[in-house]
């Protein structure tokens, strides 16, 4: 029985590890089917969704503004040039560059000894022409006495010839008596004609006189104006700029001495498009006085000034193109001639407009704007003007629409985004994200898969995805360089 017993429990002992045996087969061939399948099946499509900066879109009136570069030069400069040749003998004090002076100064002065003796010899010609005059009128008048005297003479031969004549009528005159009497009436005629011979004469030296003293008085005048040129003045108040003259030199006639200029007489001159030019015309073609401003960048302060167009040039310069503009200074505070400035001017104001970072515009003339179930739609606009980095745009249904601003070559027309609007940028609150444990553990595989980035800025990127939460700007700069 106990054999019996034994061999029955051994029975049963075989036929337990046998029934195990085959489960045990059964979970292991399940367990390789299962896995077989699933390596075998495709992995379920899961769409990407990017992270993207929003800003409103808002329509209005804005004024454009031109840039440009220009120079400023003063609108009054004065070349002070020597007249004269000579020694340099007095200068002012302010003849130094730099100096002011003010209108009417003395500036400087040449040694005046010969332009003096020169004046003095002039004005004693002058006396000897005038004496000679004087002279010559006194000739005149005693010309015309004699002419008088021998007039009356030759009246009374005449009547002294028409009584012997009447003598002869009556029987009591002789033929002899008249014959003499017609002879010395000739000679008193002949005497007549010699003596107005003699006044056309004293008329003539009297001419004479009066070219010669009016050559005595240009001369006088010529010799004044040496004299003079041998002072040089200022003409208007202004400072005193390339100055290369000392005292006792030398200098030849129109030699450059200096130059004045007017500090507060000031303007721009810069250089625009021809299509910027067109801009700036009226409906009349003419350049508008638009308003500019000018600065002058400096370390730790920038000088401004505001001023208006005057005018353009009459020629585009050889070898340049556009056109070169001129813009008078109100107040040119600060400014000297030669400072190299930025222009901006204001150019008419446009209506229907959207200012928009540039950013935001593709080559192709199209922005994204956001649609339906958070997905970008593709919007064609106009380009109007570019103002920096920003854009003036029109289009139909531009207004009051949301605009992706930087914008990547992974954005598109159906793609779903993760709006992130520029007001909730601005709020500290609003940039920090409280990440999901999936989209949290992707950006980490992320950025440890991210074999160019430097150890250090891992690390600190890595401690910042650990947060509970997150800024926005990181999680958007990850998925944007990795294509998250």
């Amino acid at each position: 029985m106990r054999f019996l017993r034994q061999v029955l429990v051994g029975v049963f002992l075989a036929s337990l590890t046998l029934a195990l045996l085959i489960y045990a087969g059964q979970l292991v061939l399940g367990a390789v089917q299962q896995r077989m399948a699933d390596e075998n099946r495709e992995p379920e499509a899961r769409e990407r969704i990017f992270a993207v900066n929003l800003v409103t879109a808002e329509t209005g009136t804005v004024t454009p503004i031109l840039q440009a570069f220009g120079q400023v030069q003063s609108r009054r400069t004065l070349e002070l040039r020597a007249a004269a040749g000579g020694r340099v003998i007095e200068l002012a004090e302010a003849f130094e560059e730099g100096g002011e002076v003010s209108a009417g100064q003395l500036l400087l002065r040449i040694d005046p000894a010969d332009a003096q003796s020169a004046l003095d010899r002039a004005e004693s010609d002058l006396l000897d022409a005038q004496a000679e005059e004087r002279d010559a009128e006194r000739s005149l008048d005693l010309a015309r006495d004699e002419l008088q005297a021998t007039e009356d003479q030759a009246t009374l031969r005449a009547q002294a010839l028409q009584r012997q004549r009447d003598l002869v009528e009556r029987g009591v005159g002789t033929a002899a008596a008249v014959e003499t009497a017609e002879l010395a009436a000739a000679a008193a005629r002949q005497a007549a004609l010699a003596r107005r011979i003699a006044v056309a004469r004293a008329e003539a030296r009297i001419d004479q006189a009066a070219t010669l003293v009016a050559r005595a008085r240009i001369a006088v005048d010529e010799a004044k104006r040496d004299l003079e040129d041998t002072r040089v003045t200022a003409r208007f108040d202004g400072t005193l700029t390339g100055v290369t003259l000392v005292e006792g030199r030398l200098v030849s006639p129109n030699e450059k001495l200096a130059e004045l200029v007017d500090p507060q007489a000031l303007e721009v001159a810069f250089r625009v498009s021809t299509k910027q030019y067109v801009r700036l015309l009226n409906e009349d073609g003419r350049l508008q006085p638009a308003p500019v401003t000018i600065t002058l960048e400096a370390t730790g302060t920038d000088l401004t000034a505001r001023g208006r167009i005057s005018r353009d040039s009459g020629t585009a310069g050889e070898g340049q193109s556009g056109r070169l503009i001129f813009a008078r200074l109100e107040d040119p505070r600060g400014f000297k001639p030669g400072d190299f400035v930025t222009v901006a001017v204001e150019e008419p104001a446009l209506d229907g407009v959207a200012r928009l970072p540039a950013s935001a515009l593709d080559a192709s003339g199209t922005v994204l704007v956001l649609g339906p179930e958070d997905r970008l739609e593709a919007l064609p606009v106009r380009l109007v003007r570019r103002q920096g980095d920003d854009v003036l745009l029109r289009g139909d249904g531009l207004a009051g629409r949301e605009v992706v601003v930087g914008r990547t070559p992974l954005l598109g027309a159906g793609i779903r985004v993760r709006p992130l609007r520029e007001d909730a940028a601005l709020a500290p609150e609003a940039a920090m994200l409280e990440l999901s444990e999936e989209h949290r553990a992707r950006l980490v595989a992320m950025v440890e898969g991210n074999a160019g980035m430097p150890s250090a800025v891992k690390q600190r990127v890595l401690g910042q995805l650990a947060q509970a939460r997150v800024p926005a700007s990181l999680v958007e700069r990850i998925e944007s360089r990795m294509g998250g």
